[in-house]
């Protein structure tokens, strides 16, 4: 049955195609008013901040480090300077995965697993991702050909030309100057973050530590404008940096060669003093190292050989060596003895050989077994006397010998410039009851003044001590610094001067020191043969390990390093001193065969011309009482 035509409704066909296109036309229009209102947000409303954001992606602000100043020594010789070196740097925000470019530096540069190993951990110690990280130094040309032709496989990577610490003299002012290394994660925590961005490395030891904030400088910026990989483009704006300042030190690197050569290789040390104004003319302690190891990074083999080394040339003697200073403190005793009233200049003391303490049988023995009879204060310094001086500490008794000494520098710090040095130990009665919890016992005094027992010293500390008899108790701190950027260096805290109530004791004293190097008697008479000036000096035997009551010390049958130590302090010219020496050689057993020679070969540095001949600025008249007493 054929099906009915239907007919077409237009009209309804029309009415929904109409609400279709006006629905269209609606949405169009809101999402063209959401667009522009959106458009109209970020480019009006937040236009600041996109533009910012905008400038940033553009703009980088780079750290700038500044110029480590340079260090001379009193005469103008350079003793650390700046080199330039080509190092390999990554920036961990540009590298992407950073782990994988390093092994391709590896694989480029041929390298080994424990140089990767350090990469890493370098990498690891990058403060900010943005930043660049040192992490090979000291590139050869070879290698940066090769880091060139791979550039496209280093994202992040590139050869920067930078200043490096570099030390002509080597060995030479290691242990004063000291040296410089990469920052660590613990000085990190301490450093100001702006002002060491861009610096990876810091002072470690020496002048180069303690002066760090002076020589390092102030960082400076520049914003440079960068393309979407990073490669700058041009440099809009520079802030330069401020150069770190210049520092000439009181050393004199002929006289530190005379001093390393007058001590021939042995172990020990020896310093060289200004008494009238506390500089460092010298300072040796052997044996030494070359710094220029450390700067941008020591191999664990050569570290191990240093640190392992029987000698310690790691090991600064004359600041952190403590040694007894034996009889050198001497003078210093009979200082005290001499202000305290115990004694006079012409007080005896009879020496049969040894010392007995009232009521006791135990003898405390003078060196010179056969005694020296009857002896007096000047006697007593030349002959370097233990009966003596026991006698004298004992009277002195713990609690004045113990203060006196400290007045000397003893027990304490007395340098101005130098941080690692030890404060030593000078006991008291208070020191044993607090460490040892036992009492004093007169018997420790006896021998504390003769610098045995306990007490412990620097050699710097008995050059002090030395430098205050020669100054008759002006206290000037010793210092390595002579002036820094044409300034010189402040003392924050002064050590009040040792007043005496008698200040011709100090001579007294000097000219029983005198008669140590001159009279006929004198313990180091052979170290004066010849001398074109007067000597005033005193010699010093420390134990390293003790020997029975009664036993003789017999050098054949200990070992070569439980030996005694030598030692000697002096200064010169006697009457108007322009030096006062201290030397320590370790296991040297004679203070006046093996030390006192020392000490004589670095003053004749000093003052004596190219000619054999005292300079005309050191010359002082004899002292006609001194001639007298020898004649």
């Amino acid at each position: 049955m054929p099906q009915p035509i239907r007919i077409k409704d237009h009209e309804k066909d029309a009415r929904l195609v109409r609400g279709r296109v006006v629905f269209g036309a609606i949405a169009v229009v809101a999402l063209i008013g959401v667009l522009i209102a959106r458009l109209y947000f970020l480019q009006v409303i937040q236009y600041e901040y996109h533009s910012t954001l905008s400038e940033s992606n553009r703009v980088h602000v780079q750290p700038i480090p500044p110029t480590r100043g340079l260090i001379f020594d009193r005469n103008g010789v350079v003793v650390a300077d700046n080199r330039p070196s080509f190092s390999l740097s990554m920036t961990r925000e540009r590298s992407g995965d950073w782990q994988k470019v390093l092994d391709v530096i590896v694989e480029v540069l041929q390298l080994t697993p424990e140089d990767r190993a350090i990469f890493e951990k370098r990498m690891r110690q990058g403060r900010r991702p943005f930043e660049p990280v040192p992490i090979m130094f000291e590139l050869t040309e070879e290698q940066i050909a090769l880091i060139a032709v791979n550039q496209f496989r280093l994202p992040g990577v590139e050869v920067v030309a930078q200043l490096v610490r570099h030390y002509p003299q080597g060995a030479h002012f290691a242990h004063s100057v000291g040296y410089m290394g990469r920052i660590n994660e613990k000085e990190l925590k301490t450093l100001d973050p702006v002002n060491y961005s861009g610096t990876h490395h810091i002072g470690k030891t020496g002048i180069e530590r303690f002066y760090e904030a002076e020589l390092h400088g102030q960082v400076g910026y520049e914003e440079v404008e960068t393309n979407a990989r990073g490669r700058v483009l041009r440099v809009l704006k520079r802030t330069d940096p401020i150069p770190g300042k210049d520092i000439v030190l009181s050393l004199d690197i002929k006289l530190q060669e005379a001093a390393e050569a007058a001590l021939g290789g042995r172990r020990g040390a020896v310093v060289a003093l200004d008494p009238n104004t506390g500089e460092v003319l010298a300072m040796v302690s052997q044996p030494s190292f070359d710094p220029n190891l450390f700067v941008t990074g020591i191999s664990f083999k050569a570290y191990a050989e240093l640190r392992d080394s029987i000698d310690r040339p790691l090991f600064n003697r004359v600041l952190r060596g403590l040694y007894p200073p034996g009889s050198t403190i001497k003078p210093a005793v009979a200082i005290a003895g001499l202000d305290a009233g115990v004694v006079t200049a012409s007080s005896r003391v009879y020496d049969p050989g040894y010392y007995q303490l009232p009521n006791y049988d135990h003898k405390y023995r003078n060196w010179n077994r056969t005694g020296d009879g009857y002896v007096d204060l000047e006697t007593a310094i030349m002959r370097s006397n233990d009966t003596y001086f026991y006698d004298l500490a004992h009277k002195l008794g713990i609690d004045r010998l113990s203060s006196y000494m400290n007045k000397f520098g003893l027990g304490q710090k007395v340098s101005l410039d130098m941080f690692e040095e030890s404060p030593g130990l000078m006991p008291s009665r208070e020191w044993k009851r607090a460490t040892r919890r036992q009492a004093w016992f007169p018997g420790e005094t006896l021998i504390l003044g003769i610098g045995q027992g306990y007490m412990q010293a620097t050699p710097l500390q008995l050059a002090q001590a030395t430098a205050l008899v020669a100054s008759k108790g002006k206290w000037y701190r010793p210092h390595l610094a002579k002036t820094i950027e044409g300034q010189k260096p402040v003392d924050p805290d002064p050590v009040p001067d040792i007043i005496l109530r008698n200040p011709s004791d100090w001579q007294k004293v000097n000219i029983g020191m005198q008669q140590v190097m001159h009279g006929a008697r004198g313990t180091a008479r052979k170290a004066s043969i010849g001398a074109q000036y007067r000597i005033a000096g005193k010699s010093g035997t420390a134990q390293v390990v003790a020997i029975k009551q009664g036993e003789k010390y017999d050098r054949s049958k200990v070992q070569e390093r439980h030996r005694d130590h030598a030692l000697f302090v002096g200064f010169a010219p006697a009457d108007d001193p322009k030096i006062v020496v201290s030397v320590m050689v370790e296991n040297g057993e004679s203070g006046s065969g093996v030390a006192a020679p020392v000490v004589r070969q670095v003053m004749d540095a000093w003052l004596l011309d190219e000619h054999g001949q005292l300079k005309p600025e050191f010359a002082s008249p004899i002292s006609a009482e001194a001639t007298a007493r020898e004649e």
